[in-house]
């Protein structure tokens, strides 16, 4: 795979995981997940968050 082939690819997850980050970040069950969260939430970012809320999601739906 070239440079420019791999460096597109990043690109293009980039711009998925934006999307998916901010759609996320819209729905009910991650705006009540982070109300429970608040001293958390100021300190970290849009993107930890969601991390975080993914992660804790999965492993409920684990259980």
């Amino acid at each position: 795979m070239t440079n420019s082939t791999m460096t597109a690819n990043h690109q293009a997850e980039t711009e998925v995981w934006e999307t998916l980050q901010q759609a996320i970040a819209e729905c009910s069950g991650f705006q009540q997940w982070q109300a429970q969260q608040q001293e958390e939430a100021d300190i970290e970012s849009l993107d930890e968050q969601v991390r975080s809320y993914l992660r804790e999601t999965l492993e409920t739906l684990a259980y």
